[in-house]
């Protein structure tokens, strides 16, 4: 089953290119390797914003890195020249979650973008990650995500 097949059956239309906010381009590919931006978590074309531990709970928050990871696959098929199915690995995801001091489950927040990516790429689609919690994001988002994959 192509990516394409997979994203149609989870009901999934990818977002055109996003306007880079600030200094910095969007992707940059350096052999095989595609370096994404990070991508802050939307909601109904908004800033998603909020703290974990605080107004947005844990499955909140993992359905916002969820939403982070179908505008990074955005990104990704521009990166990849219109196809992902050129995407050979998600090598790397770094997670950044916007969270009050006492809140531990970033990890379990970053999930929401790390099972997309299973479901779409297989096996693929298993990469290497980090989730860290910080005081705050850009724009008050209360994730912000960026990744590498590797392309064919």
């Amino acid at each position: 089953m192509s990516v394409y097949d997979k994203l149609q059956a989870l009901n999934i239309t990818l977002p055109p290119l996003a306007v880079p906010a600030a200094a910095y381009v969007p992707f940059v590919q350096t052999g095989n390797l595609v370096f994404l931006s990070g991508h802050i978590a939307r909601k109904d074309g908004k800033v998603w914003t909020g703290q974990l531990g605080g107004a947005i709970s844990t499955d909140e928050g993992k359905l916002a890195a969820r939403a982070v990871a179908v505008d990074l696959l955005g990104t990704l098929q521009v990166a990849c020249g219109g196809d992902l199915n050129r995407v050979t690995r998600i090598v790397k995801v770094m997670s950044l979650v916007n969270s009050t001091a006492s809140f531990t489950e970033q990890h379990l927040v970053t999930n929401g973008c790390s099972e997309l990516l299973a479901e779409v790429f297989g096996d693929k689609g298993s990469h290497a990650r980090s989730a860290f919690g910080v005081a705050q994001v850009p724009m008050g988002a209360c994730v912000e995500i960026d990744l590498v994959a590797e392309i064919a």
